[in-house]
């Protein structure tokens, strides 16, 4: 009934977060002699993957849930694989073609789920099925599927379609929703003051159509919802996950809880306790908590005392062997131990398939916006005197930039000079050396602003949207602004667009991936193909 977090990497040494994820000693004790059911990874490449996945496979009591939260296809979390567009760029494209959008969204799916047990990932912990009508959202935003329940629900479940092609499992996420949320889950506690009146309109209905359409799991929120419980988060109550999730929706799949180590629980709850209680509530899985061997010893305990009756013990356990059979009915999901390295190997021939990349790219390409006068030039006598001024939230956990960036490298080709800014440097616009006069626009110091937001687990994103708006404007009223990329959220191109002069050039895209970068420069730039490294 445990899952725990483990890196991707193979070694001690590699590990990234220490706190949650232990050493190869710990985690073999866990699997091995206290039976625990699952692994959720992060970290690390594809080819990491195929290893470490064998390697947990090798070393656990049973058969494992193999999970990550591969939301945007498996190169998400595991470079080499296929990383698509966030699913709000497919709901910007069921505006003008809806059809196209489903299929978008079913192949998106499908190439998630093959090239995910591919490497031995067998639980795609996706899609998110929150409406994000909040656009302070810092965590759900483009996540989701789209603001309207009725988007959601048809481009999750044509999602669903997709994984459902292959034996791999599935997963609705957040229960009862968690897209009109401005608290960030990961470090505090959401309320929901929504009526049941609302939230049967609003949020449950995608729930609902992806029940009715197979999905295998359904993962709870961490949210205080007065109106249907005002004791107890959504996670640790038996009047949402037993007498709404079971009951008024008739579902019998696994359920799971968002991770135990998260704020909002963490922070209120005893790391014991906390699983205790989302047992009793309803939870089948319990993901992440704190300490492992002290939840398993905590729950024997309450079996034993009388608290937790065994019959609700093997309630759970049936529904994980229902699950994991269908993982493990293909005999290659669970690969022998005679499998030799070059058989293993050749199932990395399957990532990031042509196909797939070109689906990727296809919906960057439809989703993009761009206004102004395009493309970007200057007057020759500038050359030189440029700048590429990139902002982001944190440099140090910026996975998607690096030397060979289109973001960095194609401006770099044109002249420009390269300065980062994130929310830990000295980003005071304000210490920026204006032109000489602000009458007239200069072409001295002439800047190209690339801005890359969006909503992320402790990423911040009404801070670093802060930072932006002031260095937009800035630029503007010093007459320095040549041309804006936005990476990202919708919600800050929203909120940039009223300042921006009518012949500004501008892109947006939702990505913020390598070929996202290209693709947005290469149409600011009026350059077809740019050249540049897109791994």
């Amino acid at each position: 009934m445990f899952v725990v977090r483990a890196s991707g990497r193979f070694f001690d040494r590699q590990i990234e977060f220490p706190d949650w994820e232990p050493p190869a000693a710990t985690l073999e004790r866990w699997l091995h002699d206290l039976g625990v059911g699952g692994v959720i990874l992060v970290g690390g490449s594809a080819v990491d993957l195929l290893v470490r996945s064998r390697w947990l496979q090798a070393r656990a009591q049973y058969p494992l849930f193999v999970a990550a939260d591969i939301e945007e296809g498996v190169g998400q979390r595991f470079a080499g694989a296929t990383w698509f567009p966030p699913p709000m760029a497919i709901a910007a494209i069921a505006d003008r073609d809806p059809d196209k959008a489903r299929h978008y969204a079913e192949e998106y799916g499908a190439t998630t789920a093959r090239e995910a047990l591919a490497i031995g990932i067998n639980w795609v912990l996706g899609p998110v099925v929150d409406v994000n009508n909040n656009p302070q959202n810092p965590v759900i935003n483009v996540r989701a599927f789209g603001e309207t329940p009725e988007r959601v629900a048809d481009l999750a479940t044509a999602f669903l379609r997709g994984v459902q092609r292959f034996p791999a499992l599935s997963c609705a996420k957040h229960f009862p929703g968690h897209g009109d949320t401005s608290v960030d889950s990961h470090v505090d506690l959401p309320v929901l003051t929504h009526s049941a009146e609302r939230l049967a309109q609003v949020e449950q209905p995608p729930f609902a159509r992806a029940i009715a359409a197979g999905v295998d799991a359904v993962m709870s929120a961490h949210l205080l919802i007065p109106s249907w419980d005002g004791d107890r988060p959504a996670t640790l109550s038996s009047k949402i996950l037993t007498d709404r999730l079971r009951g008024d929706l008739g579902f019998d799949g696994l359920i799971l809880t968002d991770a135990l180590v998260m704020g909002a629980i963490a922070n209120r709850y005893g790391a014991n306790e906390a699983p205790l209680l989302a047992l009793e509530a309803g939870a089948d899985i319990l993901l992440m908590p704190v300490d492992p061997a002290g939840a398993i010893r905590t729950i024997c305990d309450a079996v034993d005392k009388g608290r937790v009756s065994p019959e609700r013990i093997r309630q759970s356990v049936e529904r994980i062997w229902r699950a994991k059979h269908k993982i493990f009915a293909e005999p290659a999901n669970l690969p022998p131990a005679s499998e030799t390295t070059g058989e293993a190997l050749a199932r990395l021939q399957s990532l990031a398939a042509p196909d797939a990349g070109a689906i990727a790219t296809e919906i960057l390409q439809e989703s993009q916006q761009v206004g102004g006068s395009l493309p970007l030039s200057l007057p020759p006598s500038t050359a030189g005197a440029t700048r590429n001024l990139l902002l982001v939230d944190n440099l140090v956990t910026c996975g998607f930039l690096g030397r060979q960036a289109p973001a960095i490298a194609i401006p770099q080709s044109r002249g420009y000079a390269l300065q980062l800014v994130d929310l830990h440097t000295d980003s005071n616009p304000e210490g920026d050396t204006p032109p000489a006069s602000r009458d007239e626009p200069s072409t001295e110091g002439a800047t190209l602003l690339q801005v890359f937001i969006r909503g992320n687990p402790f990423g911040g994103p009404a801070r670093a949207t802060e930072l932006a708006d002031r260095w937009l404007k800035h630029l503007l009223t010093s007459g320095q602004l040549q041309g804006v990329a936005i990476y990202g959220s919708p919600y800050v191109l929203q909120q940039f667009l009223p300042h921006l002069p009518a012949d500004l050039p501008y892109v947006f895209s939702y990505g913020q991936m390598h070929e996202a970068q290209a693709i947005a420069l290469g149409t600011l730039f009026g350059v077809r193909d740019p050249v540049v490294n897109k791994s």
